[in-house]
């Protein structure tokens, strides 16, 4: 196995291994195939989505299930599914590809694309029997058949694995009687099938069933939420009353559903930050085009400077998260191939591939959720009133980005997730961290090098900085763990200052390595505007990492060892040649403000 994958970064890998531009896929790295694939979900998403945003906002969750039963038509439901389940087989890359275009239009339509084809398909996929996959895959691929998750309840929200329905097996063994309350539930109102996590017996862990959608088989649900955002998105909850499910429904092993539920949310998150891409493209593109057109003053107000500073933000934050999320999604491509190679069953090397990464799926989720946030934020700022009137696309689109720092996860569970996972992977022998961490201890007993650098290649400053990053979060977190052991998952701000700053690495790192790639083949000159945004990417994450390590170091540490570690953090995070931050901002936002879109 090894020998396949030495090639391979793992997951986590990217703190204390670098990682050559030429190792990291880039959205101008896709293939023909790709890029028509790309072209026929964003025309599909312009015509049936973007042009009826007023449906989804009034609360149409019957276009909703049109578009879904389109969408399934056309093929889109079924790419990451093998053809011999009816689906397209496509590529880890592909997936998520199609999931970016299709879900910036609206969260609504973008909320019951995903609940289907992953949570609501892919448990089955990857944990069903064959008989199971041959009996339900087809049709969730085509469309014909819908899928919804059920695995929250009242009393069992982040705790998952707490949930009270329970499954009793009948008297004569054929079936389970399922009864208990679900809620939030994507999908219900018109799903053909459900996942559901119930309890048997006193199990330390709860169990997967696929559940057919039977009203007269003891299943009722409540009205239809409604939510702050994605309207119509049909919500509910779900209420199961001795729902008999054969034997030969349950999913994997029993006691096995929290792991199901754990590995389904993986694959969630990375295809969540995914998802919201193009929503941010379509939020810059839209501030910039009203920018160009109002009038202030005699001016167009993407004249002036606060405008230009927020429109240069925008459009750096999509670079940055187009950047990370498919650095990611080819690097679980290649676990996944790898694994293949060496003989894995394409549910196993996927499962694998995708764990593999779950680090890189937490930052990916909690970055992008909270930059769209963001963006729609300043979206609806540079349309001034009108950016909160229901006339304009702004509002709808800051509604619907607000649910994305909560599913899949809650953008805290993620943070902590992040590092958590991290140093089991550690204690595994999987990511050395340990190693390393010493090595920065030494460094900060000796003697600092003064001599300054030769900077005269691109980013080599910026390269160096980014050691001098990573070198930071392994002083704080390696003195964390030396501190309290298994006693940190109780130090929750520590860990979420420590999740900050593993986030700004990767995101950094992986504009950057996009940008060097980009320059190394079209030449720097002609690169300009997205060497700005590296730059200015990393100028933030050198601020944030700053903050965040003298918040976490003054957590945990006293006196001499205190003032030491922040001694540490200023020189990591201390800048040779600062960089002219308003310069950068202002060739990005000339350069959108020119093309009058996100044009990267």
């Amino acid at each position: 196995m090894e020998s396949v994958e030495k090639d391979v970064t793992r997951g986590g890998q990217f703190l204390v291994k670098e990682t050559p531009c030429e190792a990291v896929f880039t959205p101008e790295d896709f293939s023909e195939e790709q890029i028509m694939m790309r072209d026929s979900v964003r025309e599909f998403s312009d015509k049936e989505l973007w042009a009826q945003k007023d449906r989804f906002e009034k609360k149409d969750y019957g276009y909703t299930e049109a578009t879904m039963r389109k969408a399934g038509e056309m093929g889109f439901l079924g790419v990451s599914v093998p053809e011999a389940y009816g689906g397209l087989g496509m590529g880890f890359v592909d997936t998520v590809l199609v999931c970016d275009y299709i879900s910036g239009s609206t969260g609504s339509f973008s909320t019951a694309f995903g609940a289907h084809t992953g949570i609501g398909t892919m448990p089955i996929l990857l944990y069903g029997t064959e008989e199971q996959k041959q009996k339900y895959i087809p049709k969730l691929a085509s469309g014909e058949w819908f899928g919804a998750y059920c695995l929250t309840e009242p009393g069992a929200g982040s705790d998952a694995n707490s949930g009270k329905t329970k499954a009793v097996l009948s008297a004569d063994g054929t079936h389970y009687l399922i009864t208990g309350q679900k809620m939030w539930i994507s999908n219900a109102g018109f799903c053909s099938l459900f996942i559901v996590f119930a309890r048997i017996g006193d199990d330390k862990n709860i169990t997967g069933f696929i559940v057919e959608n039977d009203p007269s088989n003891g299943i009722t649900m409540g009205e239809e939420e409604h939510k702050l955002g994605i309207r119509a998105s049909s919500t509910r909850q779900v209420f199961f009353n001795e729902t008999k499910v054969p034997v030969e429904n349950m999913l994997s092993e029993r006691g096995n559903g929290f792991k199901i539920a754990m590995n389904a949310l993986n694959v969630g998150r990375i295809k969540l930050a995914a998802a919201c891409l193009d929503a941010q493209r379509r939020v810059t593109t839209g501030s910039v085009q009203y920018a160009n057109e109002r009038i202030q003053f005699n001016t167009p107000i993407a004249q002036f400077g606060a405008i230009r500073s927020k429109l240069a933000e925008m459009a750096t934050a999509c670079y940055a998260g187009e950047s990370a999320v498919y650095r990611a999604s080819k690097d679980i491509e290649n676990r996944i191939q790898a694994r293949e190679a060496a003989g894995s069953s394409h549910q196993e090397a996927e499962l694998k591939g995708v764990e593999e990464y779950a680090i890189e799926c937490s930052i990916l989720k909690v970055a992008v959720s909270e930059d769209m946030q963001h963006c729609a934020d300043e979206g609806i700022q540079i349309f001034g009133g009108m950016g909160f009137s229901e006339d304009t696309p702004m509002e709808s689109a800051w509604r619907d980005a607000r649910i994305a720092r909560i599913y899949e996860g809650t953008n805290e569970i993620n943070r902590m997730l992040s590092v958590g996972m991290l140093i089991k992977k550690a204690m595994k022998g999987h990511v050395d961290l340990l190693n390393p961490a010493m090595k920065v201890a030494e460094e900060l007993m000796g003697i600092p090098d003064f001599n300054i650098p030769d900077y005269t290649e691109l980013f080599a400053e910026e390269k160096e900085m980014l050691v001098k990053l990573k070198k930071a979060f392994l002083m704080v977190a390696g003195s964390a763990v030396q501190k309290f052991g298994p006693d940190l998952d109780s130090h929750q701000e520590l860990l979420m200052a420590a999740a900050d700053m593993l986030i700004e690495i990767y995101m950094a790192e992986s504009t950057l390595l996009r940008t060097e790639k980009l320059a190394k083949k079209n030449g720097a000159e002609n690169v300009k505007e997205q060497i700005a945004m590296a730059q200015l990417y990393l100028y933030q994450a050198v601020d944030t990492i700053s903050a965040k390590g003298k918040e976490g170091i003054v957590s945990f540490a006293e006196g001499d060892e205190q003032r030491m570690m922040l001694m540490g953090l200023r020189r990591f995070t201390k800048y040779t040649n600062m960089p002219n931050v308003g310069a950068l901002r202002e060739t990005i936002a000339s350069k959108v403000i020119a093309a009058n879109s996100y044009c990267f």
